[in-house]
């Protein structure tokens, strides 16, 4: 799903027949509210399968919303979401969906206060952690990375060289870290970069500044990252700005020049990748017509992960663009089916698919408080084994939204298309662009009396 940025329309990107994306098709999809056109806002992927988006620092191009929305993909419709009791505002918040399923929602009033939706009937409850950073003075502009003990890491704005980790059992703050090295733009617009939790469970967080630093989610200790201008120009930052972690482990992220007066530059926009140790720039995209490379304000980007493994980027225009990571990734990281029926009946539901690490290693993609999308959680692919169509069956109900889940077994249910090809074809379980192995199944069909054989009809 795509937003016409800043109105209530959005657009499906479908596929072709090949599972290509890049030669898809787009579709428009129901608006939302007349009145709600957001820009920068909190969104997430919740377990049922809905897709819910919070406020935005923006409206119509205008000031900022408390405003919501929930999607409902089977029904293509939304359904608007009262804010939070006293919640005038909701700008460009922060929010993470906990590995219970619980959608967290950062405040705009200061660090003590989060919001914790009921996805049943679509109500808050008002959450107050203690032991946040006393200096830090306010949340707002912080981001939130979801880690494998199912804490949460952020970053602060409005202080130098500090972090903090939540953890939704105490419902407290851990207390102040030190990044090592300042990540933080402070007194220009108090902004950060994206914080990234890779495959090999360091968080690797890019700052507003031209500096990069790495958190061990199992040491608990930070070290310095590669400096931006060790590869880029001096000055460069990521202050609101995307990233997303390839299947290989590398991290794609993009930086532009900032100075002390201007954190949001229009031009220089440059694209990198982080391989755990050093950066590699590569060549950014070109615009259709010209053959021009194309440059755009840093903040204006957006990247998701897609299924194959390529990475969606799109940065507030008429176009977008497909990135293509080098091939291959650790096969300690894919998914496992331990368990799944392999005789489906054509627009069944509720099927279920039973594995580890379902729900992949990372969260996938990243931005901070003015964007969230995340990618954690099971797709169903089925390839017709005849035919090499590619279809996928909605997957909901997610047993867990955490990440990097190790040996524990997993759920997610998954309904099949009405319209599938029938007979014999092979389904995987895909997480942040990384399969399982296949397991071979057989669709069949089956409509009163009548039964397909996945060629012919056959009345029995």
């Amino acid at each position: 799903m795509v937003q016409d940025d800043s109105t209530p329309n959005w657009w499906q990107l479908i596929p072709d027949s090949a599972g290509d994306y890049v030669n898809g098709t787009w579709k428009p999809l129901q608006p939302m509210q007349s009145t709600y056109g957001p820009n920068a806002f909190a969104s997430a992927v919740l377990p049922d399968g809905r897709l819910i988006i919070e406020g935005g620092e923006h409206n119509f191009f205008g000031g900022q919303t408390n405003q919501g929305a929930i999607y409902d993909p089977v029904a293509d419709s939304w359904q608007s979401i009262n804010a939070p009791t006293g919640w005038g505002i909701i700008s460009d918040a922060q929010s993470v969906v906990l590995p219970n399923g619980t959608f967290m929602l950062g405040s705009h009033y200061g660090d003590n206060e989060v919001a914790i939706f009921n996805q049943s009937n679509l109500s808050w409850t008002i959450v107050y952690p203690t032991n946040k950073n006393p200096n830090d003075g306010s949340a707002d502009e912080e981001g939130w990375t979801l880690l494998p003990s199912g804490n949460v890491l952020t970053v602060d704005v409005h202080q130098s060289s500090t972090a903090e980790v939540y953890s939704p059992t105490t419902q407290a703050w851990s207390g102040t870290m030190s990044t090592v090295v300042n990540l933080a733009d402070l007194g220009v617009c108090y902004e950060m970069g994206p914080a990234v939790l890779r495959p090999d469970g360091t968080v690797f967080a890019i700052g507003a500044t031209n500096q990069t630093a790495v958190y061990n989610s199992t040491t608990n200790q930070w070290s310095a990252g590669p400096s931006l201008s060790s590869i880029s120009l001096d000055g460069d930052g990521a202050p609101d700005a995307p990233a997303a972690v390839l299947p290989n482990g590398k991290v794609l992220f993009s930086v532009a020049p900032t100075t002390p007066s201007n954190c949001f530059n229009t031009k220089g926009l440059q694209f990198l990748e982080f391989d755990g140790v050093g950066l590699t720039k590569i060549a950014s995209p070109t615009l259709p017509d010209t053959g021009q490379t194309f440059d755009s304000i840093n903040y204006l980007g957006r990247m998701l992960v897609l299924p194959t493994g390529q990475i969606l980027y799109t940065p507030t225009s008429k176009l977008a663009w497909v990135y293509n990571p080098e091939p291959g990734y650790n096969s300690a990281w894919a998914p496992t089916i331990t368990s799944v029926p392999t005789t489906l009946l054509r627009g069944h539901k509720n099927y279920i698919v039973n594995g580890r690490q379902l729900n992949g290693m990372t969260q996938g993609a990243m931005y901070g408080d003015d964007a969230q999308t995340a990618t954690n959680y099971p797709l169903v692919r089925i390839t017709n084994s005849r035919t090499g169509r590619v279809r996928f069956a909605r997957t909901h109900t997610f047993s867990t939204m955490g990440v990097a889940t190790g040996t524990a077994i997993v759920s997610a249910q998954f309904d099949i298309p009405a319209d599938i090809e029938l007979g014999a074809a092979s389904l995987v379980a895909v997480t942040n662009g990384i399969p399982s192995a296949p397991v071979n199944v057989n669709i069949i069909c089956k409509v009163d009396s009548i039964f397909c054989d996945g060629f012919d009809l056959v009345v029995h």
